[in-house]
């Protein structure tokens, strides 16, 4: 689990196709306790797990559906990679809860500079816009945010200088698509909702059991 707030920003140092999809190798300064072999990291906020260390450098395995869903096989070296390493259990939860599992990708509609502030136009599918509500969470290439404004076909999200100028979003160009996970907990109550559509609906028993009607 991760809570999207960026630790460190590193950079594509190389990348090689495989059968069954890439290995990327990610360039970071160092962190406060060694990376281990086996570690899972959020790399612009697909959970991925390490394969090997090397001086300044780790590698990690992409499988062909993670590439499918996410921005990782299109990715240059030299490349800036938003970086965050799972969460511990003693930890503070200050973004929110990213599992790193990427729903698909958006689309940047627009970058605009406000005051000190960014404001970013996302389009994104009406399946995942389903999942997305106005002031709710939202992760765009791991970065926790808040959605500002819900459109027709995209969301806003305000950028303070902080996020733009310590994450890899800066390098970020109208045209460019990005990795989008909604919330979880979003999640369960869609798929819920759905179910109850699916013929079940609301009973008075599941309202008696819930605890919001009284005899």
């Amino acid at each position: 689990m991760f809570t999207g707030l960026i630790q460190q920003v590193g950079s594509l140092s190389g990348k090689k196709t495989r059968r069954d999809g890439m290995n990327l190798v990610i360039r970071h300064t160092p962190w406060d306790s060694p990376l281990g072999v086996g570690e899972s990291v959020a790399v612009q906020g697909a959970c991925l797990t390490v394969t090997s260390l090397h001086a300044g450098e780790f590698s990690c395995d992409v499988l062909a559906e993670t590439l499918k869903k996410t921005t990782l096989g299109n990715v240059s070296p030299g490349a800036k990679l938003n970086l965050e390493r799972a969460l511990r259990a003693d930890e503070r939860l200050g973004g929110h809860i990213v599992t790193g599992h990427i729903d698909g990708r958006g689309k940047v509609l627009s970058l605009e500079q406000k005051g000190a502030d960014w404001i970013l136009e996302v389009a994104c599918d009406d399946e995942l816009l389903t999942g997305i509500v106005s002031k709710g969470s939202i992760t765009i290439d791991g970065v926790s945010l808040t959605v500002a404004d819900l459109r027709l076909k995209s969301f806003t999200v305000h950028l303070i200088p902080q996020t733009w100028s310590h994450t890899s979003l800066q390098a970020l160009k109208t045209g460019r698509d990005v990795n989008l996970e909604t919330d979880i907990i979003g999640k369960y109550v869609q798929r819920y909702l759905g179910r109850m559509r699916g013929g079940k609906g609301l009973t008075m028993d599941k309202l008696l059991s819930a605890g919001f009607a009284g005899s």
